[in-house]
């Protein structure tokens, strides 16, 4: 390779592997610089993009408070294939809460922490609060909506892999439609998760007016420190939500978990943007707009979509999502988002942090 060719794969867009990068700009996990805040030893399945989420996400978390952090998790899989008892992957103070409590655990932690630093005259301890879908949008919702209200100083994460996955593969709230699950049969002229369920947990968020709310996937892991790191800056009640597709629950090959996380972006069907106080202030642009098609064969959850009895106006419903998803948030081009209004007391909040 010419000299010519190798500046070229160093400084381009595109490489082949992390060995024609820069050291500092190489994202390798086995680095004695890293926290290593989930280490090895969990029992994570082949593939998890929940398992690879957390590391970068918290290790993140780590540099960006210089180690002074504690986390909060629910119940779910992150908990279960980490901490089998009486051991551990965690190398950080680390507090297992019940499913649905995390985000007012959280709370707690964050409160102690304010009067901890106020009396010592040590720098404050921060906090992060993780769940999965279930742990977020369904059973902890409630809780979350109140940190959201409170304006509490905590960054809470959910690795959405779109059902209750250590339970059985049932159905969240997060769950797309026409998905099969355990508790969505392919039962009925249109089988699968119904259509016009569920909850976008991104824009309730936002609606609630706090700091700052961003979605992320694992396919760009530097993209998710970075909003890791920057939500950090902030104080108040912040939101992640990172996409991590499950094998075991969407029937996928354990190599395309992170092919799977990039083409739910390309396809439109998982925006990823920011928001601060309400209204969006970044948009990941689709660089090749993809056919959802392309995105549900690689998983046996949407099996039922395709074949000889094809699902036609399922498949048709999918695109329509991807094509609002690309028109609201301006994922295409110049195309600017469309503006969502903040809530009132957002303003407030912004002047009085």
């Amino acid at each position: 390779m010419s000299e010519h060719q190798i500046k070229f794969y160093q400084t381009g867009t595109f490489t082949v592997g992390n060995r024609l990068l820069n050291p500092d700009q190489r994202s390798g996990q086995a680095n004695i610089e890293r926290y290593n805040s989930l280490n090895s030893g969990h029992r994570a399945c082949q593939g998890c993009g929940e398992a690879l989420g957390a590391r970068y996400a918290v290790d993140a978390a780590m540099r960006a408070t210089h180690g002074r952090l504690i986390a909060a998790n629910a119940t779910g899989c992150l908990e279960v294939f980490s901490t089998p008892y009486p051991e551990t992957s965690w190398q950080l103070p680390w507090f297992h809460s019940l499913f649905g409590n995390t985000a007012a655990v959280g709370t707690g932690m964050a409160a102690v922490a304010r009067v901890k630093a106020k009396k010592t005259g040590k720098p404050l301890v921060r906090v992060i609060a993780q769940g999965g879908d279930g742990g977020t949008t369904d059973i902890g919702f409630g809780c979350l909506s109140g940190m959201f209200e409170r304006n509490d100083d905590v960054l809470y994460i959910c690795y959405d892999n779109e059902g209750y996955m250590n339970t059985g593969v049932q159905r969240s709230s997060a769950t797309p439609p026409a998905v099969r699950t355990a508790t969505t049969q392919i039962l009925g002229s249109h089988p699968g998760n119904a259509f016009g369920q569920g909850k976008d947990v991104p824009l309730i968020a936002m609606a609630h007016g706090i700091p700052y709310v961003a979605t992320a996937t694992i396919a760009d892991l530097r993209d998710l420190e970075r909003k890791v790191e920057k939500a950090m800056t902030f104080h108040g009640a912040r939101y992640l939500h990172v996409l991590v597709p499950c094998p075991l629950g969407w029937g996928s090959k354990s190599s395309d978990t992170v092919r799977l996380a990039r083409l739910a972006t390309e396809t439109g069907l998982f925006p990823v943007f920011e928001a601060e106080y309400g209204e969006i202030t970044n948009v990941h642009k689709i660089r090749q707009l993809r056919p959802v098609e392309e995105y549900m064969k690689l998983q046996k959850r949407y099996a039922h979509l395709f074949g000889a009895k094809a699902d036609t106006e399922a498949l048709a419903r999918i695109q329509a999502i991807s094509e609002r998803n690309i028109r609201r948030f301006g994922l295409l081009g110049e195309e600017e988002p469309e503006i969502i209004p903040p809530a009132v007391q957002a303003d407030e909040r912004a002047d009085r942090i």
